[in-house]
């Protein structure tokens, strides 16, 4: 079954994907966040479902999943804000980051039903190994619904297979551990990047420790697209008392914009 994923992605390549928590620092800011991103370039909205315990998550996350989470965050009313991002205008794809304890309290047919049913086009679970996630990739088909697939300096010759299977695009972990900013780019990136996108057929995207705009000018000609989430969720962080001031949220939506571009503008005045 064709994905909206697909139908959705303006491009191929040059691709900027930014994370941001479902519920951080609001709901409804969250909303104006994912246009304003939309409006920064941005290809493809990876929206972070908040969970207590978060396995890839670093600090900076960790403290927006806990700032989501006293607002009353879960899994259904982060599906709930897509629908409300598109009649704001947001036409990019989404994809839900989430950990595999809520899809399956949810159970796997619902959870795929509310992704159909809330425009989502696709679905990141870093905790579900290749070799167990089978079963949510036959489902996920069946919705059309795209399975981002993660792999890591450490998959080896596991690269090739997960590859194999991939959709939407193939999500590379630039380093071990857990998300954040780092100010260097680990050693072996370069190789690692062409390995997969020789076994690739579809988009290749570089994410963890990506802060600033160097990180992705070194990295543009390696990779098809870059993701960046802690940088932005910690800005995200430091202009709330202004995002959640109605008189104020515009001014800071401007800055945020601003910023984001100045990150990542190697890739968004690239040709394409």
């Amino acid at each position: 079954m064709a994905t909206t994923f697909q139908k959705r992605l303006p491009q191929q390549n040059n691709l900027f994907i930014p994370f941001i928590t479902a519920g951080d620092p609001h709901p409804e800011v969250t909303v104006d966040l994912a246009v304003t991103l939309q409006n920064a370039g941005a290809s493809v909205l990876e929206l972070g479902v908040p969970y207590s315990d978060p396995l890839a998550d670093g600090p900076v996350i960790q403290e927006a999943s806990k700032r989501a989470l006293n607002n009353g965050m879960s899994i259904k009313k982060a599906m709930q804000l897509v629908p409300k991002m598109r009649k704001k205008g947001l036409q990019i794809p989404v994809i839900l980051f989430t950990y595999f304890n809520p899809v399956l309290q949810l159970g796997l047919e619902r959870f795929f039903t509310l992704l159909q049913e809330n425009e989502i086009d696709g679905v990141l679970i870093p905790d579900l190994p290749y070799e167990e996630s089978e079963g949510i990739r036959r489902l996920a088909n069946q919705f059309g619904v795209a399975y981002i697939s993660m792999v890591a300096p450490t998959s080896k010759d596991r690269i090739r297979k997960i590859a194999k299977s991939a959709e939407g695009f193939l999500y590379c972990v630039s380093s071990l551990g857990v998300t954040g900013m780092r100010s260097e780019l680990p050693e072996g990136i370069s190789d690692f990047l062409q390995e997969v996108k020789s076994a690739a057929n579809i988009p290749i995207a570089v994410g963890f420790g990506i802060s600033a705009s160097d990180q992705v000018e070194l990295l543009k000609g390696e990779c098809d697209g870059i993701v960046i989430g802690s940088a932005i969720v910690n800005k995200i962080a430091g202009l709330e008392t202004a995002l959640l001031n109605q008189e104020t949220r515009q001014q800071a939506l401007q800055d945020f914009e601003e910023y984001v571009s100045s990150i990542v503008s190697p890739i968004i005045t690239c040709e394409v």
